[in-house]
């Protein structure tokens, strides 16, 4: 009975020290928390960082919006992030006293995927992505015909982000025009693998992710290009891919992705070490996982930024259009 009462008490006094992770008591353990878009990146960084550098470092997935809200509690020392903080956030987090450093990381796109046996599904406009995916569409736009005509009379299965996904609040912002409104007919989740799961086994799915959570399920997948529809672009039905968001011709599902870290963490030397091996090796790490790395400017800004303690955010929101190039000015 004593060896199960000390064993209770170490695993309560372990789970206590865990939750500490973010602020000054969180020893060699750091916390991470957010993006399901960021996780293959700060995932790829935690686990080279641990074998070059030792410590343990934790990464969970509660989405960009559930990142935020534990890090301004102190939960954790850094959130990944698929769009920029909003000044809601901000403000709550001022309001605990937490300052938070922004730290842009790479570069991504939204995939746009159906189920590989969708043969009528060659390319989607952003209008026809809006008819889906705007409020009014709810119990109205529900089978594949209503979307084009020509496209057979069978149902339409949708499946996204949950609302408190970055990817989400970016998608509605760039296709309905409202940030953070759409239908609320369609599976969520806040892990992507989950998505990729539901597209992945039903014919009449259609879907959006992060580019990378295709590319490591292409065989499972089909990507859909988009056109814009912007007369002077020239390009017609773009497709995310390393160049096409790069270059910027992508648009308008390409954006930056993020980490925020609490400017009170960072006085902990084991996440400043972190951060530093991030903003050196991330850029090759994510390019390995399906990103586009910044270019070698971008992570010198962002260590100035970790440098000088420079906190809050150099966005409003999800901007939409941010080119690698108006980052850097930033």
């Amino acid at each position: 009975m004593k060896i199960l009462t000390l064993v209770i008490a170490l695993a309560a006094l372990a789970a206590a020290c865990s939750k500490k992770g973010g602020g000054e008591e969180g020893g060699a353990t750091i916390q991470i928390d957010g993006s399901s878009t960021v996780f293959p990146v700060t995932q790829a960084v935690a686990e080279e960082f641990q074998k070059d550098r030792g410590g343990r470092v934790t990464v969970g997935v509660s989405g960009t919006g559930g990142g935020f809200k534990k890090l301004c509690r102190g939960e954790i020392a850094i959130a990944g992030a698929s769009r920029p903080i909003k000044e809601s956030e901000t403000s709550q987090c001022k309001s605990a006293g937490v300052e938070l450093i922004e730290l842009p990381v790479a570069y991504d796109g939204i995939a746009v995927v159906v189920h590989p046996d969708s043969d009528w599904v060659d390319h989607m406009t952003v209008e026809e992505l809006k008819k889906v995916w705007s409020p009014e569409a709810q119990g109205s736009i529900t089978r594949w015909s209503q979307v084009r005509a020509g496209w057979p009379d069978r149902d339409l299965h949708l499946f996204g982000p949950g609302v408190d996904s970055g990817t989400y609040d970016y998608f509605t912002q760039a296709i309905v025009g409202v940030e953070h409104s759409s239908r609320g007919d369609f599976t969520s989740s806040e892990d992507d693998n989950v998505l990729v799961q539901g597209v992945s086994t039903d014919p009449a799915a259609l879907g959006f992710f992060g580019y990378a959570y295709y590319v490591e399920n292409q065989d499972r997948l089909k990507l859909v290009p988009i056109d814009d529809g912007v007369a002077d672009n020239g390009a017609g039905p773009v497709a995310p891919s390393l160049e096409s968001v790069e270059k910027g011709t992508y648009q308008p599902l390409s954006r930056p992705v993020f980490i925020y870290v609490s400017a009170a963490a960072l006085e902990r030397p084991e996440v400043r070490s972190f951060v530093d091996y991030y903003l050196t090796e991330g850029a090759e790490l994510a390019q390995e996982v399906g990103y586009i790395p910044l270019p070698a400017a971008a992570y010198e800004l962002a260590r100035k930024r970790v440098a000088d303690r420079r906190t809050g955010s150099s966005f409003r929101g999800s901007e939409v259009g941010v080119s690698i190039e108006e980052l850097l000015k930033n």
